[in-house]
C-alpha cells in the first residue's frame, strides 16, 4: 500500500452479506485485518475530537471492542468494555433494549468503572437504528459519567429516529464521506462488485 493513501480508502474493504437476512447487511471487520486500514480507520474516526477532553474509550460488545481498543491506543487512553448480559462477574448496571434485529438485548457496565464526571467516548462498529448505542449512553450516564462522542464507522440515516437524535444532542464521528451514503441507507455498496466478481482477494494481505 503506498504511503499517499486516498482518504476512506478502507471502506472498499467490507464484504458484502453472503449468509442471508438473519445477519448483517455488511461485514466491515476485513479493515481490521488490516493494519494501516485499521489505523488510518481510527485515525480518520477521531478527527472531531479533542484529545484533551477524552478521559476514557469504551467499546460495545463486540466488534466495538477492536476499533475502541485501537482508537485507546492511538488516544493513549485507558479502554472500558460494555458487555453483553451475563458476560461480568462483578456487579454491574444493566440497561435494556432492542437491537437493529428487533432483537431484545442487555448492555451491562460494570458499576466502579469511572468516577463521576469522567469523559467516555463511545465506539462501536455500526449505528443502524441508535438503539445499541443509546443504551451504552443510559449506562456511561446513569454513573454519571459524561459522554465525550460516539465514534462508529458508519450511520444508516434513513433506518430510525433514534439515531439522528444521538447525532443531534452528541459530537458524533464516522467515516463514510457523502458521496457513500446514499449506498449505505440503500444497503449496498458499489465495492461489493468486486467480491461478487471473487476479485477481493486475501482480508488479511501479508
Amino acid at each position: 500500500m503506498s504511503e499517499k493513501r486516498q482518504k476512506y480508502w478502507y471502506l472498499s474493504l467490507m464484504a458484502p452479506n453472503t449468509r442471508g437476512s438473519e445477519y448483517a447487511w455488511l461485514d466491515p471487520s476485513r479493515i481490521y485485518c488490516n493494519a494501516e486500514a485499521l489505523q488510518d480507520c481510527a485515525t480518520d474516526l477521531l478527527e472531531p475530537f479533542d484529545a484533551n477532553e477524552i478521559d476514557v474509550v469504551a467499546g460495545i460488545d463486540a466488534m466495538g471492542f477492536i476499533l475502541g481498543a485501537a482508537i485507546a491506543t492511538k488516544l493513549k487512553k485507558g479502554f472500558l468494555t460494555l458487555r453483553k448480559k451475563e458476560t461480568v462477574c462483578v456487579e454491574t448496571e444493566d440497561e435494556h433494549y432492542v437491537d437493529y434485529m428487533k432483537t431484545g438485548k442487555c448492555l451491562q457496565l460494570r458499576t466502579d468503572a469511572f468516577p463521576e464526571g469522567t469523559r467516555v467516548l463511545i465506539v462501536d462498529q455500526w449505528m443502524e437504528t441508535g438503539g445499541t448505542m443509546q443504551a451504552a449512553i443510559n449506562l456511561v450516564e446513569r454513573l454519571k459519567g459524561k459522554v465525550a462522542g460516539c465514534a462508529v464507522v458508519a450511520i444508516e440515516y434513513n433506518t430510525h429516529p433514534k439515531s439522528k437524535e444521538i447525532m443531534e444532542k452528541y459530537k458524533c464521528s464516522h467515516v463514510i464521506p457523502p458521496h457513500l451514503q446514499p449506498q449505505i441507507d440503500n444497503q449496498y455498496l458499489e465495492s461489493f462488485k468486486k467480491f461478487e466478481a471473487g476479485e477481493a482477494g486475501y482480508a488479511v494481505q501479508p
